[in-house]
């Protein structure tokens, strides 16, 4: 009998890998604070957003877990008063906008899995030999294969009807297969990024309203973006007013929604 091959995934991880990195200790009891404190604030005082701090939670929010990393997010910080007007005006005035010291605008990039894949292979061109064949084969084959949908996705419904044979006898993964699931998988990790901005921004003293009440097509007309790109949310940024929250944050019992299999 021959070797059974491994799946790629696997060979990712292989023993041979030499690179380690020891986790840091952290509070936990510092980590729960953050994350109970976090609200989503509706209004906010006049105490401005310290620049260096703003600019620092951003590029924590891009160390987000994301698909392959292939990172397909953008975000835009709101900066010019002109600018901030007509993003609050496309908020519809919520007072989560208008009272805000900042505003970011985050972005899906379904589009990027392929601009990104390119970055990665040249990274890996210039590790040379320390790079593993195995990534490599992953950036350069199986990302392509899985992301790209061709022209009218007709690509992706071929991908989707092998991998539904395939999946009759074995596990398979199923999507994405066109352009709603590429922006869904774009939106997944826009998400994730979108919360370690939130999470960062509490952890430095100031708080945070994801909104999702905003009109997104004028949104992406004063930004510039095209299709894929969509917006994912916005977000603003300040410190609370004593009334900057509306009430005890309510969670339904858990049982609701945490099962055991």
């Amino acid at each position: 009998m021959g070797t059974e091959k491994k799946p790629i995934l696997n060979e990712l991880f292989e023993s041979r890998n030499s690179y380690t990195e020891k986790a840091e200790k952290i509070k936990k009891e510092d980590f729960i604070k953050t994350i109970k404190s976090r609200r989503s604030v509706r209004n906010y005082n006049q105490e401005p957003v310290i620049e260096k701090h703003m600019k620092e939670c951003l590029e924590l929010a891009l160390l987000a877990p994301n698909s392959s990393n292939l990172q397909p997010w953008e975000f835009f910080w709101v900066k010019s008063k002109e600018n901030k007007k007509k993003i609050i005006s496309y908020c519809l005035g919520q007072p989560a906008a208008s009272t805000a010291q900042e505003l970011v605008v985050a972005v899906a990039r379904p589009d990027y899995w392929k601009v990104n894949q390119k970055r990665m292979l040249k990274l890996i061109d210039e590790m040379g030999e320390k790079a593993p064949k195995s990534v490599k084969k992953y950036y350069g084959v199986i990302v392509p294969l899985a992301y790209k949908q061709g022209l009218f996705s007709i690509r992706g419904y071929i991908k989707k009807l092998a991998m539904e044979l395939r999946g009759i006898k074995k596990p398979t993964p199923r999507e994405p297969y066109n352009k709603r699931g590429m922006a869904i998988w774009a939106h997944k990790s826009t998400a994730l990024a979108c919360e370690n901005l939130m999470l960062s921004l509490r952890a430095y003293g100031y708080d945070s309203c994801p909104m999702e009440g905003i009109d997104s097509k004028r949104i992406k007309k004063l930004l510039g973006l095209r299709n894929p790109a969509e917006i994912s949310m916005v977000i603003s940024a300040g410190k609370r007013a004593i009334n900057g929250v509306y009430g005890k944050q309510v969670r339904f019992n858990s049982s609701y929604f945490i099962h055991e299999i």
